[in-house]
């Protein structure tokens, strides 16, 4: 399993991708900034209910909406080696899925998939999906770290063999984790003694569907406050010609009326 260095560049990454599906990226936030966010949002956790099927986790609690309950995500989701790895993977893209994920002790493994699963397109297709994993713990085999099947972004018509095929992506809190829509991964077991979290930011090409309607999940007034990129990644874009205008116009400026 290929890691590399905190100065790693887009050019790393993407090399790592088309060999693998995944690239992991160490220590890209200070731990402090990792421990401040895992403060904010295990509180935020507190007050979710836990999943309503095994895919969620019935053990697991997971944050939706992100970007209406925190700031301090802001930075991770339009850093500039995401940003720089998603314009030479996707090249026009939004957010799709951004999710905190608070795996509990006792959940079971999650069942291996792929995260473009949703989108009813035979393989092999170009990327349309691009995630970024951040942990906010120390990922570990023994506390859920996701499992990935290296090189498996390239199948076409098969299915892994768990026992022997997964490998379990450990890596330190702070650090993110690339890997392709079409790469089979899915969350660990925790056979730990306490929860660990992940969150999930998760792109799609601008031409498909997210799958969290961000337009609704985060309210106007708090998307007028964000930078012009993460409010382009929220929705607020066009993908060239036109597709995603509002009565003519390019939905940004909708957020300049009261």
């Amino acid at each position: 399993m290929s890691t590399l260095t905190q100065a790693a560049t887009v050019e790393d990454v993407l090399a790592d991708l088309d060999r693998d599906g995944y690239s992991i990226v160490p220590n890209v936030l200070r731990r402090d900034e990792a421990e401040t966010i895992r403060a904010e949002l295990t509180a935020i956790a507190d007050d979710v209910p836990r999943g309503r099927n095994s895919f969620e986790g019935f053990h697991t609690r997971r944050i939706y909406a992100l970007f209406r309950k925190t700031r301090l995500l802001d930075d991770a989701a339009t850093h500039p080696l995401v940003l720089g790895v998603l314009d030479a993977v996707l090249h026009d893209y939004q957010l799709s899925a951004p999710t905190g994920i608070l795996i509990g002790p006792g959940e079971p493994a999650q069942v291996l998939h792929h995260d473009d699963a949703v989108y009813p397109l035979p393989r092999p297709h170009d990327q349309v999906v691009l995630t970024c994993m951040w942990p906010f713990d120390d990922f570990t085999e023994e506390n859920g770290a996701t499992r990935l099947v290296p090189g498996s972004h390239r199948w076409t018509d098969r299915k892994p063999d768990e026992n022997t095929e997964v490998k379990v992506a450990e890596m330190p809190a702070g650090s993110v984790m690339f890997y392709l829509g079409t790469l089979w991964h899915g969350g660990g077991a925790n056979r730990s003694d306490r929860p660990r979290l992940g969150v999930v930011l998760e792109y799609a090409a601008s031409w498909v569907r997210p799958q969290e309607n961000h337009i609704l999940g985060v309210p106007a007034d708090i998307v007028r406050q964000l930078p012009e990129r993460l409010q382009e990644l929220l929705g607020y874009n066009v993908y060239p010609p036109f597709l995603g205008y509002v009565d003519g116009r390019h939905p940004r400026r909708l957020l300049d009326q009261e």
